[in-house]
């Protein structure tokens, strides 16, 4: 897991990044998932008061979590939708 300078976080946002949001928290805490180049991961945006930061997690690491998080049992529907449609 890699944090980002916010500063960092808005000149990578400048550069042709996919994103789709998986899950907000009730808190407002947002976690992405992004694909960059040929690069696929999961950014975790906290929510304002607890200080807006961004964490950048490989997917290979976010899947390896289990999937204990709302966020992973989110990850897990969406990706086994894939093979859902024949």
């Amino acid at each position: 897991m890699e944090s980002i300078d916010v500063n960092k976080a808005k000149a990578r946002d400048a550069m042709p990044t996919k994103e789709r949001e998986i899950y907000r928290s009730e808190n407002g805490d947002r976690w992405l998932l992004c694909r960059e180049d040929n690069q696929v991961f999961v950014l975790h945006r906290a929510n304002e008061p607890s200080g807006g930061k961004l964490t950048h997690i490989e997917l290979g690491d976010f899947l390896r979590k289990g999937n204990a998080g709302p966020e992973h049992q989110v990850l897990l529907r969406l990706i086994g939708s894939l093979v859902d449609h024949e």
